[in-house]
């Protein structure tokens, strides 16, 4: 069964109106781009993060990895898994 999703105004811009579903924290796409890409990714470890943005516009889950990461420096294996797995469905066009 889908989940409820409900119009809100973007918390940090306050200018767009985004989808969420439940108690996520409603934060446009623009938005979360900005703070994905705060800090460049640095460790050969985790240069599998450097994908394309469009990418990244697709998935907001993509996003709020690569935003842990550019947070707290470190990832992970699960989510390394849950990652890698995400793209490639995002990149098949399935839907996530």
């Amino acid at each position: 069964m889908p989940r409820l999703q409900f119009k809100h105004k973007c918390k940090v811009c306050r200018d767009k109106w985004v989808l969420v579903a439940g108690r996520e924290y409603p934060v446009c796409v623009d938005c979360h781009m900005k703070q994905a890409f705060s800090a460049p990714i640095e460790d050969d470890k985790y240069e599998f993060l450097n994908i394309d943005e469009e990418v990244y516009r697709q998935s907001r889950f993509l996003r709020e990895i690569r935003r842990s990461y550019s947070q707290y420096k470190e990832l992970s294996e699960k989510q390394i898994e849950a990652f890698n797995e995400t793209v490639k469905k995002v990149e098949a066009g399935e839907e996530v």
